[in-house]
């Protein structure tokens, strides 16, 4: 393959990922973007491989086939409820592949000197750095998001002194790297700052702030492959990276924006990060009201219009198929039926969509936060099913809660609440929540797929 050729290729796959983005960008061409995203790689790959300048196929195409194995497994074993953490995951192995591209570009610079040789030595630094953040951090994000670990964040003393210590001695070192042309010393205690750096950064996160945190780390592996780009002169691992890295962020604010939250103040620690409950008073300890599922099924028979709030619990049952069916069947009745979706409902953002798409839930009757807040004065009833923090009205009534201002459903503005949980515990983010406590309110315990079998089959 000429160089021309593999030019051409690499331009031709860019378009095939803005497409895909575009595509990604809504749930009716969502399935197209995910094949323009494909197709992009693929040409990529085969630009990549078979460019005159590439050395060493046969191991590449082992590498690949390895890859590919452990990729179609994958893919074919993680449920959707797992996506989350896998998201997590494969973000590590984009970070700890920009910090060996980094080290094998730092041994073999060639004979650079002068000013290419300091721009080379701060690339191949940067790269590093973010690098190593980015794998341990998305780590400690998986193991967050699969229980290994406290969804509690960490308080060390003086943790933000920490933080700002481990930037400050990263960006002396840099300077040190520069002067001495390429110091091993400087960059091997570099990356064993950055690797701390990151385990600690999301640590102290808490853990009703994990979908942000996945979507920051997303933006973190895009520069750091635009960083390995840079080291390896490739414009197509630029480009990719620049368009990660910027769609994360994107996203990140999005989703702060959502959660009336600053991005500093995500990363300076979570929701819940004192272990703090919602202080309204007595509120809290009142008594609930319990139902069980012939009852529910008796007040959706005379609803004239349902609201159903999915949450991450609705995930972990995997209860769309029967909530799918139930919609069906209360639709078929005459009952007006619609979905509201949170913006950080579940542990990803368009987690509750997917999964709602997955059941052939149609599209046109998921609604996002600000296109239904505004109806549930005149629903006759809300199903909240498995979600708690974007339901809960401290947020929006107790200035004490740690999640004051936080935009939240507001579903206690329905003639009749029914809550699906497994128990009375916190969400997430371990605050309290005052709805299970109100009177338009009632609870339905038990696992969510059960409970809506038990609802279907009394209907």
């Amino acid at each position: 393959m000429s160089q021309g050729l593999v030019t051409a290729s690499y331009l031709i796959a860019a378009v095939l990922f803005i497409l895909s983005l575009g595509g990604l960008s809504k749930q009716e061409s969502a399935k197209a973007g995910n094949w323009y995203g494909v197709a992009g790689m693929a040409i990529a790959l085969l630009a990549t491989i078979f460019n005159p300048e590439v050395t060493g196929l046969g191991w590449i195409i082992v590498a690949m086939g390895i890859g590919a194995a452990i990729g179609i497994r994958l893919a074919l074993k993680v449920e959707m409820t797992e996506m989350p953490e896998l998201i997590a995951i494969l973000h590590s192995f984009v970070g700890l592949a920009a910090v060996f591209v980094g080290i094998n570009t730092y041994i073999s610079h060639g004979d650079m000197t002068g000013a290419m040789l300091n721009i080379h030595n701060t690339e191949v630094f940067l790269g590093v750095f973010i690098g190593a953040v980015t794998f341990t951090g998305s780590i400690v994000a998986f193991c967050k998001l699969r229980g290994l670990v406290s969804s509690k964040p960490l308080m060390l003393p003086h943790r933000h002194k920490l933080n700002l210590l481990a930037v400050v001695l990263s960006a002396i070192l840099l300077i040190w790297f520069v002067q001495v042309e390429g110091s091993t010393f400087a960059l091997l205690v570099m990356t064993l700052i950055a690797l701390a750096f990151g385990w600690h950064l999301v640590a102290s996160i808490g853990g009703a702030d994990m979908p942000v945190v996945i979507s920051m780390l997303n933006s973190y592996s895009g520069w750091a492959a635009a960083a390995a780009g840079f080291m390896l002169s490739n414009d197509l691992l630029i480009v990719i990276g620049a368009l990660v890295g910027s769609s994360g962020a994107i996203l990140s604010y999005i989703m702060c924006k959502a959660m009336n939250r600053s991005f500093v103040s995500v990363i300076a620690g979570g929701f819940g990060s004192d272990g703090a409950v919602s202080s309204g008073g007595e509120e809290e300890e009142g008594e609930y009201t319990e139902m069980n599922a012939e009852d529910v099924a008796d007040i959706l028979k005379n609803s004239s219009s349902v609201i159903i709030t999915p949450g991450y619990g609705m995930a972990v049952a995997q209860a769309q198929y029967p909530v799918a069916e139930l919609v069906s069947k209360l639709r078929a009745a005459g009952v007006k039926v619609r979905f509201g979706i949170h913006p950080v409902a579940g542990r990803l953002p368009g987690h509750m969509n997917v999964l709602l798409a997955e059941a052939k839930v149609p599209y046109d009757i998921v609604l996002e936060m600000d296109e239904i807040n505004d109806d549930f004065n005149d629903t006759d009833t809300v199903l909240v099913i498995g979600a708690n923090d974007t339901v809960n009205p401290s947020a929006a009534e107790d200035p004490a809660s740690p999640i004051a201002g936080m935009p939240v459903l507001e579903v206690w503005k329905a003639q009749q609440v029914v809550v699906f949980k497994r128990s009375m515990n916190t969400g997430y983010a371990g605050v309290q929540n005052p709805l299970f406590f109100r009177e338009n309110s009632v609870m339905l315990f038990g696992d969510a797929k059960d409970s809506v079998d038990n609802i279907l089959k009394a209907l």
